[in-house]
């Protein structure tokens, strides 16, 4: 029931769904980009339910306290204290480790806002727990909603921070202007090296 209320409300909303296979892995690293806005959120939410899949994320740990936590906890969500120095990359490889089935949905620029790079917590999370990472997308360009084959990564992690670059290059997000550059940190501090020389 809940699948056709949200294939519904995606439809009211004019997003259209990549009808393709999911996936029959028990376990993968799912990343969503470009994230610019809050109705990022609920357009994903709404096609975890449309697609019929299980899948967890993990948010500040703020967003699971009264009076909203339990509707959080209930859409997947895992609470993270972000401001602590803790070892959350080894925390969250060793809890997915621990669970038979979990799909565990990240967005790597980790805020709405621009940034001219992505977090790479989620690729030494998909490294530490030999899982493939599967590529969501929302496009409001063409109001499509989708996702790639799993990708496995090589260990480079440069040259699959381009695989990722190449794949969300022509996807448009709610607020263009704040779609962050995909890089790693260390591409972007060279590249600003290189501006600079």
């Amino acid at each position: 029931m809940l699948k056709l209320i949200f294939k519904l409300y995606l439809k009211m909303a004019g997003w259209r769904l990549i009808k393709r296979p999911l996936p029959t892995m028990s376990k993968a690293i799912l990343i969503f980009a470009p994230h610019t806005s809050n109705w990022d959120f609920m357009t994903m939410i709404s096609v975890k339910f449309a697609y019929g899949i299980k899948v967890r994320f993990l948010g500040k740990h703020s967003l699971f306290q009264w009076p909203y936590g339990w509707l959080f906890r209930s859409l997947g969500g895992l609470p993270v204290v972000r401001h602590q120095h803790n070892n959350v990359v080894g925390q969250v490889a060793d809890l997915i480790k621990q669970n038979d089935h979990i799909w565990l949905a990240l967005a790597p620029e980790g805020t709405r806002s621009f940034t001219p790079f992505w977090k790479t917590g989620f690729y030494h999370i998909a490294e530490r727990a030999e899982l493939p990472i599967i590529m969501f997308y929302l496009d409001t360009k063409t109001r499509t909603v989708g996702f790639t084959d799993p990708f496995e990564l090589t260990g480079d992690i440069d040259a699959d921070m381009d695989e990722f670059k190449a794949f969300y290059a022509d996807k448009i997000g709610y607020k263009p202007e704040q779609t962050s550059i995909v890089q790693t940190k260390k591409q972007y501090k060279l590249s600003e090296r290189d501006l600079e020389s």
